[in-house]
């Protein structure tokens, strides 16, 4: 039994990768999901949510045929690379960064969501931008979902595998990633090769996931009062 550390290193490259475009893009989606009054914003709740109920080939296909080579991100992509998009690093990006979506979006979307809208708007007769306001009130009685949103991508996209299977293949040190690699042991017969990899994953995501409850947990329990301490930020504004 080889363990195979090409692939391991890729798949949490790629899920450190796929985290921090989802910090940028998921927040401010999440925040206008939560804020927004556009009475048809439940069809952008619905197509963020999409890559929760499609099985991820039909996902993954759909996203191959956007990168090919006919679509205009792919010629786009080859004019400037000089190489086609799929079946290569950036294309399991994409792809992950869509699949993941709704697991970074929901969670934050949520937390934004409970913020107290008096907050929000003592912050705007106090005289602070949009922006400072974020900063200040909503982001620190956010961490809660923003953290649980990044965590649960980053799980995520450790064990993807229909998805990144039809937009990147199966290339070692390229897209072969550890569910791919454990795919391949199985049907090869090497349980005990599988067993290893599939026990380091297991492993690993739950203790990423135990170590997100427990600093959600000791955050409240530090910072028990969101509402009070808010009000300490307003009165610190002003």
């Amino acid at each position: 039994m080889i363990m195979e550390w090409n692939s391991i290193f890729l798949t949490f490259r790629l899920a450190l990768v796929v985290c921090a475009v989802l910090l940028v893009v998921a927040m401010p989606l999440a925040c206008w999901i939560a804020f927004s009054r556009w009475r048809w914003k439940f069809l952008v709740e619905a197509a963020v949510a999409l890559p929760l109920v499609l099985p991820p080939t039909v996902l993954g296909f759909y996203v191959l045929v956007a990168m090919g080579p006919d679509s205009p991100a792919g010629r786009l992509y080859q004019r400037l690379f000089g190489h086609g998009l799929p079946f290569t690093f950036a294309s399991l990006v994409i792809a992950s960064v869509i699949y993941s979506l709704p697991f970074a979006v929901q969670p934050m979307a949520s937390a934004f969501s409970q913020v107290d809208r008096d907050l929000l708007g003592a912050s705007a007769v106090l005289g602070a931008s949009r922006l400072r306001t974020f900063g200040r009130i909503v982001l620190p009685l956010s961490r809660g979902g923003i953290i649980t949103g990044v965590v649960l991508s980053f799980a995520h996209t450790l064990g993807e595998f229909g998805v990144v299977l039809m937009v990147g293949g199966n290339i070692p040190g390229v897209t072969r990633t550890v569910s791919i690699a454990i795919y391949d042991h199985v049907q090869a017969l090497d349980y005990g090769g599988a067993n290893q990899m599939a026990l380091l994953l297991m492993a690993f995501s739950f203790i990423t996931l135990s170590l997100t409850y427990a600093v959600n947990r000791r955050m409240w329990a530090v910072w028990p009062l969101p509402r009070q301490n808010a009000r300490r930020l307003l009165n610190a504004e002003s």
